[in-house]
């Protein structure tokens, strides 16, 4: 009989520990990338009582409850933080702590330090792989993830242009002939801009238009000659001369006024072989240009890409992958310790991290711009937690009960 009374304490331990369990949960309702913690009750061995081998048995009351770590996937919230990152699928990722220790998270509230490093809520360095030398390549050690924080970006040279336009069919040779030119900012080695001109007159021969490729003699220190030719159409207006396999026009710059470097620029005239310019009965217009050069840019802002992808704005408008994080795939992630911050860390009983980029090796992806939810069901921890407080009720009664059943057991010798 009186071992009811260990029996029932135990009980109280354990739903007390139970209800530790789920106030845990609760208080991190809103706690980006939380995963709830689930308590597993276990009994404690049994005595046998008479000779009947078992047909009476009395347990010694539960044991310590176990707490089990559900990983499973929170809801994806989009969030206003350019920053910002939720994993959707497995694997964590991977934060250097002040102690240098590589802990692992899902929360994916990230922030900038004024030294560039990309950091974690709580200060702790996000581990990935960083642009060296103008090139991101993955296939070396993770480190710090540092972002370029104003940095002056260098111009990019141009060395090729295109036009996607329409010359007009109905245009005729005069006298005068007609003409339609637009024309294309490029930029030298030092930033500085060029604009290059082309005027298209259209010729005596049928169904062909002369070409003229200019430069202001402002930016040079000699004037440089015009680049001329020929376009030829067919008489469904496709461009025929020159083809895609002859060389494309080139205008070449050379003692530029500002010091720059000597430029080479192609006409770039077709489209893996598909032609950019058509001769159609409609006004001669431009419908798409563009060049691959740039100008200086200053920095702007940084934000993470779908895919993990660390991607630079600049002033000029263009777009730079500098970062990639990095992600860890754990076969067990049940088995690690939680140390606060949103952090995890191996245990003894953990299998070791494979680490790589997102999306590959069972990991799964990054969504940029969003927060994981915490995987907390407030609706089933509420009922849990009544659950467990009758169960608590309950076994104090049981105290109460035994407490009883003993006087009365001590008040038979009166």
């Amino acid at each position: 009989m009186f071992t009811s009374f260990s029996t029932a304490l135990s009980a109280l331990g354990a739903h007390a520990t139970a209800v530790d369990v789920v106030g845990n949960n609760l208080a991190n309702l809103n706690t980006p990338g939380f995963k709830s913690n689930a308590v597993s009750f276990f009994d404690l061995v049994t005595q046998s009582l008479g000779a009947g081998l078992g047909e009476t048995q009395v347990g010694f009351g539960v044991g310590r409850p176990v707490t089990l770590r559900q990983f499973t996937q929170g809801a994806i919230q989009a969030s206003s933080g350019p920053l910002d990152a939720a994993i959707q699928g497995d694997g964590f990722l991977i934060v250097r702590n002040q102690q240098g220790e590589l802990l692992y998270t899902r929360g994916g509230n990230l922030k900038v330090s004024k030294s560039g490093d990309l950091l974690t809520a709580k200060d702790h360095r996000l581990q990935g792989w960083t642009i060296q030398n103008g090139v991101l390549s993955t296939n070396g050690p993770i480190g710090n993830i540092v972002v370029p924080v104003g940095s002056l970006r260098a111009p990019q040279p141009t060395s090729a242009f295109n036009f996607d336009l329409n010359l007009n069919a109905a245009a005729t040779a005069g006298p005068p002939p007609d003409t339609f030119s637009t024309s294309i900012e490029t930029y030298d080695s030092l930033g500085g801009s060029i604009v290059v001109s082309v005027t298209f007159t259209r010729s005596a021969t049928a169904n062909s238009w002369d070409y003229s490729l200019t430069v202001p003699d402002s930016v040079v220190q000699s004037p440089i000659a015009p680049v001329t030719g020929t376009l030829t159409f067919d008489s469904n207006g496709v461009l025929t001369s020159p083809t895609a396999t002859d060389p494309a026009p080139q205008i070449q710059i050379t003692g530029l006024n500002n010091g720059a470097s000597p430029m080479t620029l192609s006409w770039e005239l077709f489209n893996r072989g598909t032609p950019r310019l058509t001769q159609f009965a409609a006004a001669s217009s431009v419908a798409a240009n563009s060049q691959n050069g740039g100008p200086a840019a200053q920095l702007i802002r940084v934000g993470i890409g779908d895919g993990g992808q660390l991607l630079a704005l600049y002033s000029n408008g263009q777009q730079q992958v500098v970062g990639q994080l990095a992600m860890a795939s754990i076969r067990n992630p049940e088995s690690m310790v939680a140390v606060g911050d949103n952090n995890y860390q191996l245990s003894a009983r953990s299998a070791l991290p494979a680490i790589g980029t997102p999306n590959t090796g069972g990991r799964g992806t990054i969504i940029g711009g969003a927060v994981e939810s915490s995987t907390v069901d407030i609706a089933r921890e509420f009922t849990l937690l009544i659950v467990l407080q009758r169960g608590y009720q309950a076994n104090t009664r049981v105290v109460t009960t035994v407490d009883e059943i003993s006087q009365e057991t001590i008040n038979l010798k009166r």
